[in-house]
């Protein structure tokens, strides 16, 4: 996209220590930018502290360091957000009904941004006297774990009226469990923003009526982040010469009134 960039990409996986490495290596290099995805945010704050320390900006992706001295702009999602605009879309589809019924099929529960998701659920569904949550059960994000646990939420609630699922992969499995049920008595909204997620929306015939984005495409503007901060410039549209210190994205809900807009952003 950008003839006056040029990118180095390094894939560490969830390999703390790889991670580490390879960011040293580039800031031996003397990279003008880094931009960072952390496995985890905690255990990078201090190479992060090292770049910034050598005088290169660092673009801290999602995972956050424990310090903001470790990053010149922190970029990522709103997990809590993420629950509130899914609490706020089921709550006012089932606003004209009578003792609605609502369960969730959560992610890792030692995981903060699950928390995050399920406590900004219960938030928005106090807004709805009508809406009660009578079941969560927690998944781990894979498509195998949706689906048992989707399994058992089935199995234990025989009837309710919507399901709110944390993460579109784990959706693949519950909408799998789903289907072995027979079950097509509810309305599912998903969570992240995932291709299979739009094209089902899309299809429109199945339970899966909406998705929650966790932005897919914080990475690319990351990278428009890094771009602006290796040029000393601030972002299109704002008055501001620098680069915002964070940047908190907006959890659209995607449904069919505008799943083609976001369709080419969906991860596969």
């Amino acid at each position: 996209k950008y003839s006056d960039v040029t990118l180095e990409i390094t894939e560490g996986s969830n390999d703390t220590a790889q991670q580490i490495g390879q960011i040293e290596t580039l800031i031996n290099k003397k990279v003008d930018v880094l931009v960072v995805l952390p496995a985890y945010g905690k255990a990078l704050t201090q190479v992060g502290l090292k770049a910034m320390r050598a005088g290169i900006p660092v673009v801290n992706l999602d995972r956050i360091f424990n310090t903001p001295q470790a990053y010149r702009c922190w970029i990522g999602g709103d997990n809590y957000g993420m629950g509130l605009n899914a609490g706020h879309y089921i709550g006012e589809k089932l606003k004209g009904k009578s003792n609605a019924k609502v369960i969730e099929l959560a992610g890792l529960d030692n995981l903060e941004l699950t928390k995050q998701r399920t406590k900004g659920f219960d938030d928005a569904l106090k807004n709805y006297p009508n809406v009660k949550k009578v079941a969560r059960q927690a998944a781990e994000f894979t498509v195998e774990s949706g689906q048992a646990k989707m399994a058992q939420l089935l199995q234990a609630q025989s009837s309710f009226d919507a399901l709110w699922n944390h993460d579109d992969d784990q959706g693949v499995g519950a909408l799998r469990a789903i289907e072995q049920a027979g079950r097509d008595d509810f309305l599912m909204v998903g969570g992240a923003g995932a291709l299979s997620a739009f094209q089902a929306i899309k299809q429109d015939n199945g339970v899966l009526k909406a998705t929650v984005l966790y932005p897919p495409t914080m990475a690319a503007s990351a990278i428009d982040l890094a771009r602006a901060l290796g040029q000393s410039k601030g972002i299109s549209g704002l008055s501001e010469f620098e680069i915002p210190a964070s940047l908190t994205l907006y959890s659209a809900v995607v449904d069919k009134t505008n799943v083609d807009q976001y369709m080419s952003t969906g991860f596969k």
